[in-house]
């Protein structure tokens, strides 16, 4: 005769879950170690090239011109960034004076990509000027532009500006979103804020800080 199976007991079917909730336990740590090290979501990283006006015309106490700016930016994380909520603001005295949406797009995992920005800013009046403005004085620029000058547009008097002046402030911002290991989901946002120095007889782009 075959003797019936005992069914197992309490103890066992206890220690079974044990050892299934510890491994489970174990392996949400290896994951997390995991994602918090190696696919660590990172803001991405706008670095602006060059700043230029391809056309400037100033009259009757306002000037109109075109905006261009050359940027690079770097996406630093392991999965792709794609960025769908972006634009470019120009502010003049505080106020807006300019605005483009930059298209969506995608930036492959640890690739740098370059883009350009290019629109029409309309009549503004300009603000009164003053004596800083006006005289000389010595203005430091941080970036070289493609052809050996500063802001790679226009230049310096041995480092002096000579005449009146005018800074708009440029802001650009990408915003979007990265997907780590195919699950995770993980918004993203990148930021750059330049002042732009201006001369306003010819438009010359006398240099730019960010």
């Amino acid at each position: 005769m075959v003797k019936p199976q005992k069914p197992p007991s309490g103890r066992t079917n206890l220690a079974s879950c044990i050892v299934a909730t510890v491994f489970l336990i174990f392996l949400v740590i290896i994951v997390l170690i995991v994602y918090f090290t190696v696919f660590k979501p990172q803001d991405p990283k706008i670095s602006v090239n060059t700043v230029q006006l391809p056309s400037f015309s100033v009259g009757n106490n306002t000037v109109s011109f075109t905006f261009s700016q050359y940027v690079t930016v770097r996406n630093p994380n392991r999965a792709v960034f794609s960025h769908y909520d972006s634009s470019i603001q120009l502010l003049y005295s505080g106020s807006q004076v300019g605005f483009m949406f930059i298209p969506a797009g995608k930036i492959e995992a640890g690739r740098t990509q370059y883009m350009a920005a290019t629109f029409a800013v309309r009549s503004f009046p300009l603000a009164p000027p003053n004596e800083a403005s006006a005289a000389t004085m010595p203005i430091t620029t941080t970036t070289m532009g493609p052809i050996g000058v500063p802001g790679g547009f226009g230049g310096t008097n041995n480092g002096n500006r000579i005449g009146p002046t005018m800074e708009i402030e440029s802001r650009m911002e990408m915003g979007g979103r990265i997907r780590v290991l195919h699950f995770f989901t993980h918004h993203v946002k990148a930021k750059s804020g330049c002042r732009v120095t201006i001369a306003v007889t010819d438009g010359s782009v006398l240099g730019f800080h960010c």
